[in-house]
């Protein structure tokens, strides 16, 4: 217990990595007193020299003394290593606290995690929120977007210390409570399998530029800086035009010439997709982004592959270069719709799934600032919810379906360019693919539920008459009613 006139804090932070220290500086930035706890006592150190004028401090050592140092109930943000090194920090922090207090997980831990230690924590009376963080260290450090989970009693006492320290835009804060257990991180995996999906279809929209119209780096880099000034604009777009005008100090060439074309990945999109998967939802542009940066880091088969016939005979650059940019910017900004629509598809899928009751108009507003995914139009997807709350599909929305409608045939002229001069566009493709799919009033699905029925006796439906059936394939091929 503390001692009798102690000073205290208000929120704690263990775990003082970039991120760590960054969200630590940040709650001190806005008055908030922080106890600081790392494993390694030469991080906090290292901290309090660098930043310890930023705001009030108080060091610990132990994770007793960090404990005590909390003001009731005691809220502690946990910043480490997503997994076994959590589980270990939860562990020790419950063993120390009191009913009531309050635990929060801010790394990217999967949310099914997440539901499993909120249950084992919620047994001894404590309060375990999940919390979404993106916004990467600047974010941490100036205002990210904060996606909390958890019993909604955790957010009165945690809520606006959250709520400060986040983005703002437009006064609003780039902070609210998601729902039960592991819904903050569910919809933060989500977040990041759209941010998968985006800079897939951008590096794709650069790579038309380059291979297709023969621009060089510096051209591609003023189109995005001039795309981030219309419906296109975002934070992605916005450091794309960064990343292409950076030149290497020691060779001079564009610095995106000398990055190894080998994408790697920390698990968040890989777990959509599976998530998706179970769902039963078509993130399909999610989906070819997390199986493109795979293909990317397949060095050892790309280097066997070199040679094999491209079949591109005959194929020429469109001869109106400028025409050309705006079908492909009209192809980025129908693609983005996809991924954010499919998204929020999942967001609903899983909410109904756990009974979260996730708001996906609070989603849209609290993206707007802080996150990677940040853009112009996660207005408009705000205002579609707020029009609708039960929309069926984001595409179904009268502005996005007009946006994408009226980019069709733009959309359509690029994949065809690219597939017939040899430029893969996977994220490009089978977002239109998709887009066909879900607007088509007949699939070949009827084909395949016979085909099920034929070698497994799966039974099918009429569209004449209500019931299940099923051939006698191998007998007279009558029709029975299963």
């Amino acid at each position: 217990m503390a001692e009798s006139g102690q000073r205290l804090a208000q929120i704690g932070v263990t775990g003082l990595a970039v991120m760590g220290s960054n969200i630590a500086r940040n709650f001190a930035r806005h008055g908030h007193t922080v106890a600081l706890h790392n494993r390694s006592i030469a991080k906090t150190d290292a901290l309090l020299e660098a930043h310890g004028d930023e705001g009030d401090f108080i060091r610990t050592e132990t994770m007793a003394e960090f404990v005590a140092a909390l003001e009731r109930p005691r809220r502690v943000l946990i910043m480490v290593k997503a997994g076994d090194a959590t589980d270990a920090v939860i562990e020790e922090l419950a063993s120390l606290m009191e009913p009531g207090d309050i635990i929060i997980d801010g790394g990217n831990s999967l949310y099914t995690d997440t539901i499993r230690r909120e249950a084992a924590m919620a047994a001894r009376n404590l309060n375990f929120v999940g919390a979404g963080i993106s916004g990467g260290e600047e974010g941490a450090l100036n205002g990210p977007s904060i996606m909390p989970g958890g019993p909604a009693e955790s957010y009165e006492s945690l809520g606006p210390l959250l709520e400060s320290i986040s983005a703002h835009v437009d006064g609003v804060p780039c902070c609210t409570h998601i729902g039960p257990d592991g819904s903050g991180h569910f919809v933060k995996m989500v977040h990041n399998g759209i941010e998968y999906a985006d800079m897939q279809l951008i590096g794709e929209a650069y790579d038309l530029m380059r291979r297709v119209l023969g621009m060089d780096v510096g051209e591609i880099a003023d189109v995005f800086r001039e795309w981030n000034t219309g419906d296109l604009d975002s934070y992605l777009v916005e450091i794309t035009a960064e990343v292409l005008s950076q030149v290497d100090a020691e060779t001079g060439k564009p610095l995106v010439d000398v990055i190894v074309d080998q994408a790697g990945q920390k698990g968040t999109g890989r777990w959509t997709v599976k998530s998706a998967l179970d769902l039963g939802i078509p993130t399909t542009g999610i989906a070819e982004a997390v199986f493109a940066r795979a293909l990317s880091s397949a060095a050892d088969q790309r280097a066997s592959a070199q040679g094999l016939k491209a079949g591109t005979e005959g194929a020429q650059a469109p001869a109106d270069k400028a025409a050309f940019v705006e079908d492909i910017r009209r192809a980025l900004y129908a693609s983005k719709v996809v991924a954010y629509s499919q998204g929020f598809d999942q967001i609903a899928a899983g909410s109904a799934e756990y009974g979260w009751d996730v708001d996906r108009g609070k989603l849209a507003t609290i993206w707007r600032g802080g996150c990677i995914i940040r853009a112009k139009f996660l207005n408009r997807i705000r205002d579609a919810y707020a029009d609708n709350p039960e929309l069926p599909a984001l595409l179904l929305d009268p502005y996005f379906r007009s946006a994408v409608e009226e980019s069709v045939e733009a959309w359509r002229r690029v994949i065809v360019t690219a597939t017939a001069m040899g430029v893969p566009v996977p994220a490009f493709a089978s977002s239109l693919s998709y887009y066909d799919g879900i607007r088509a009033e007949r699939l070949p699905a009827a084909l395949t539920q016979g085909l099920r029925d034929f070698f497994g006796a799966h039974t099918y439906l009429r569209v004449d008459k209500p019931g299940s059936f099923h051939t006698l394939w191998s007998e007279d091929r009558s029709e029975v009613q299963a």
